[in-house]
């Protein structure tokens, strides 16, 4: 069995991950996976007991108990290329032995739940209401550089996006793959659900103009007008893609649970997104021990 090299699998002096500065002892079965570094005390408040907390630049971690449940919340911060970082970076503390520098026998699979904030593209939508993503839609590009089986994505409806986009030939080709279909039977039966699109960026590549013109003034609309198989794009965000992708083909359970803060075809925003988000924390909370 061949070891890891010491550059590709980096390890600090303590012999923790590189980047999430954690042990493999650390990390729960079941990830909660958070943005913003504070949203971490937001759910960990909710624990009966911490047993774990670490940072290392921005990707912050509690480990403790919820009604008995022992689950981990780690910030990511925002954008697919940290969300690189924190998918292989778990999978490695689970299914690499870090000593021995070899893939483990027996492989371990994570539940992986990000909650996150996002704009809602579809005039139904309301802020301050929950949705949760069926499908993580990439523009990102991340997944191709990757050797994987397209079967496990969604071919079908990639190729249905990029007639439809009219998808230029010098962007990234979307990818798309889905979430865990039991996670989202678990947390997600009372939510709406849908295709998430993930950009990679957070004014121009979603549609937003400032000083400098866009190349697609119509994408917004353009996305919330794609159907597939009765499944609508529903929200713009900037980590979901990533999470379903790598998951999928590290052997990974993913679901993305989004908290609606703005409604891009009313042009509306939430008076006060912060008491939503604690309500979609709780919500989530309470599903995933049921």
């Amino acid at each position: 069995m061949s070891k890891f090299k010491e550059s590709e699998l980096i390890l600090n002096p303590d012999g923790s991950i590189y980047h999430l500065k954690l042990k493999p002892e650390h990390v729960a079965q079941r990830v909660i996976v958070v943005g913003d570094q504070g949203r971490v005390d937001k759910v960990s408040g909710h624990f009966d007991k911490v047993e774990h907390k670490i940072q290392n630049r921005e990707f912050k971690t509690h480990t403790g108990y919820y009604k008995g449940e022992r689950i981990t919340v780690l910030s990511t911060g925002i954008g697919t290329d940290n969300i690189d970082i924190v998918i292989n970076e778990l999978d490695a503390l689970v299914n690499i032995d870090l000593e021995k520098r070899v893939e483990k026998e027996k492989h371990t699979s994570l539940d992986i739940i990000r909650l996150g904030t996002s704009g809602a593209l579809q005039e139904d939508i309301p802020v301050d209401t929950f949705v949760a993503s069926a499908f993580g839609l990439g523009f990102d590009g991340l997944l191709h550089f990757y050797k994987y089986d397209r079967a496990l994505a969604g071919q079908d409806m990639e190729e249905a996006f990029v007639k439809h986009m009219g998808w230029h030939e010098y962007m990234a080709r979307p990818y798309i793959f889905s979430g865990s279909a039991d996670l989202l039977k678990q947390v997600a039966t009372e939510l709406k659900t849908g295709i998430t699109a993930t950009a990679h960026g957070f004014f121009g590549p979603q549609g937003r103009e400032l000083r400098i013109p866009l190349a697609f003034p119509d994408l917004n609309e353009k996305l919330a007008n794609f159907s597939f198989s009765n499944h609508r794009i529903t929200n713009f965000e900037m980590e979901t893609s990533a999470i379903y992708a790598l998951g999928t083909l590290l052997g990974h359970r993913t679901l993305t649970v989004c908290n609606i803060i703005a409604n891009r075809a009313r042009g509306e925003y939430s008076k006060d997104y912060q008491k939503s988000v604690d309500q979609m924390i709780a919500y989530v909370l309470e599903r995933l021990v049921e």
